[in-house]
């Protein structure tokens, strides 16, 4: 099967990061400003000792302090301003981008490389970079060179320290940067992947709880996270030995400025407010490089997590705008379709192909792995095939606009997923639907008397996932929601699996109804008697097409009898293939 190139245009995060590009412009000058204030303090200190102390001028010394305080405040207004602009840009590219990233997780998802909400924390980890001090460095060290030259200014000597001790330490910071980034990006993977491995284990708290499977995952989970923070530890007791020379770097320097400072004063090429100043200029010069070597596990991360994001959304490229096609009528077409799951090599479906007018009705009946839940995901368009065609009145479904086309589709699936909300929320696909059509929708899967029986009624709140209903009532509630607005194509995948006798009779008249209104049907047959309204009948077999025609024609073949049409009676197919 022919690999697919990604697309090499900008992802929603480069054109989100073009947007703020004129912000972090302001912020760089701002930060040339906040640089050039940082001079007062030094310039005030040489003014003072070289002309108010051998002046005895109080008048001079009241002004240097007015207009020290003045250029201070401005200081303070600008680092302020400058930490509240990036404080929003963090916050806008959250807004701008959590939607995007949710959609490219769900298309990640339906091709089999879902991350969970891995995307989100990637979004956190750049948003609080941006927002918080890690990023403060990077926009201070472009100036570095700024004050070495005042310093160097202030005598050669001073400037050639001070360009030495400068050098030596962006050298530690590339140490750290190799030193570290190896480990650092191990244990973000490992992290991730313990993250993922949690959420799977709490997501299946039953299961893990009914079976006793907790040990056993705790242990993996372990493994896991025990190589995550011997990764972590590593990068950490690396980067703290780097810190502690640069730290020693610093202080030293510090002594040594303030030595050669003295000399120079002694040798009369120097003021001793030179040689304070040219101290605390110097700490100032060494302090963005310093800080820059302390926020470095921050900022691989941030990295690492803009890389991920960056791949994530190449893979799953932002579906184009397409145009509002007429409601349909249900005409479904279904041509030579071939489907292989990711990374697998023999196709799941073969070269399947039927048709149906619109208002007819067919069971689809096979074996387990026949391929019978995947036929129903491509028919709703969440899988594209990987050859053939599925259309509905003539347009390719996969091609449609999801929203546009989700309101034409009523979706049943094997494991019925609610979201968190109110019974209203579901039924209503979480829109803000008129009441009349939520009751519609409702007394369609004949579940309008259970809601009632419920504390809330349609406003009770069934937590994440339903967890508050039975399977029964979810799968009657997911039902319901799938019949909200009487759509053209419904897709059933074994509705009555955990239906009891009165939740068959209902999904039996629900399918009736449904047909007289001229919905097309498509039902995958988990007991025989749900076969009793359908039009036609499919049998599958390894994802191959086996028989295909008439209801009471294919059973015929099979040798078994009509379905029974009593009212939830016991199954008449006998020896049909298992679903």
């Amino acid at each position: 099967m022919a690999k697919r190139s990604q697309p090499t245009g900008p992802t929603p995060l480069d054109r989100a990061l073009r947007q703020v590009r004129q912000g972090f412009l302001t912020v760089g000058v701002f930060s040339l400003f906040l640089n050039l204030l940082i001079l007062v303090s030094p310039i005030y200190t040489m003014q003072v000792f070289d002309r108010v102390l051998s002046s005895g001028r109080t008048e001079t010394l009241l002004y240097l302090t007015l207009i020290a305080a003045l250029a201070i405040a401005v200081l303070a207004a600008l680092e302020t301003l400058r930490s509240t602009v990036l404080n929003r840009i963090g916050t806008w590219l959250d807004r701008q981008l959590s939607g995007s990233l949710i959609t490219s997780s769900l298309a990640a998802t339906l091709a089999g490389a879902g991350q969970g909400a891995q995307p989100l924390r990637d979004l956190g980890q750049i948003r609080n970079f941006i927002g918080g001090n890690g990023i403060i460095p990077l926009f201070d060290a472009p100036w570095v060179p700024l004050i070495v030259a005042v310093i160097w200014w202030m005598h050669p000597w001073l400037g050639a320290l001070a360009l030495a001790s400068a050098i030596l330490l962006f050298g530690l910071a590339l140490v750290n940067e190799f030193a570290t980034r190896r480990p650092l990006q191990q244990a973000n993977q490992l992290t991730v992947a313990s993250h993922a491995q949690a959420d799977a284990t709490i997501r299946n708290a039953d299961v893990v709880q009914a079976m006793g499977l907790l040990p056993g995952l705790l242990r993996r989970w372990q493994e896991r996270n025990d190589q995550a923070v011997s990764r972590h530890r590593q990068a950490a007791e690396r980067s703290a030995l780097i810190i502690g020379a640069s730290k020693f770097v610093r202080l030293f320097i510090q002594i040594a400025i303030l030595g050669l400072g003295a000399y120079l004063v002694l040798q009369n090429e120097l003021t001793p407010g030179g040689m304070i100043a040219g101290s605390i200029l110097l700490g100032r010069a060494l302090a963005p490089v310093e800080q820059g070597i302390g926020a470095w596990r921050s900022l691989i991360s941030t990295r690492a997590s803009y890389g991920r994001l960056q791949a994530l959304q190449r893979a799953t490229p932002e579906a184009p705008a397409r145009m509002r096609l007429p409601e349909p009528k249900g005409a479904l077409s279904v041509e030579r379709l071939v489907y292989f799951p990711p990374r697998a090599t023999k196709p799941v479906l073969k070269q399947v192909s039927f048709e149906l007018e619109p208002g007819e009705s067919l069971g689809i009946i096979g074996p387990s792995a026949a391929g019978k839940s995947t036929l129903c995901r491509i028919l709703v368009g969440t899988w594209p095939p990987s050859a053939g065609h599925v259309r509905l009145d003539g347009a390719e479904v996969h091609s449609w606009d999801r929203a546009d086309f989700g309101r034409h589709v009523g979706y049943l699936p094997q494991n019925v997923e609610l979201f968190a909300g109110t019974i209203r929320d579901n039924i209503a696909r979480m829109t803000d639907a008129e009441p009349e059509e939520v009751v519609e929708a409702a007394k369609l899967a004949n579940v309008h008397d259970m809601i009632l029986r419920l504390p809330d009624g349609y406003e009770t709140e069934i937590g994440d996932g339903g967890t508050v209903l039975s399977g029964g009532q979810r799968q009657r509630i997911g039902l319901a929601r799938a019949l909200f607005r009487s759509p053209k194509l419904l897709v059933l995948d074994e509705p009555n699996a955990n239906l009891d006798h009165d939740g068959e009779i209902a999904l039996l008249d629900a399918i009736a109804t449904m047909k007289a209104r001229g919905t097309t049907i498509v039902m995958v047959a988990h007991r025989p008697n749900a076969l009793v309204h359908v039009d036609r009948l499919m049998v599958l077999r390894d994802g191959v097409l086996e028989i295909f025609g008439e209801r009471d024609e294919v059973l015929k073949r099979l040798g078994s009898p009509k379905p029974s049409d009593a009212q939830g009676g016991k199954p008449a197919i006998t020896n049909q293939p298992a679903a």
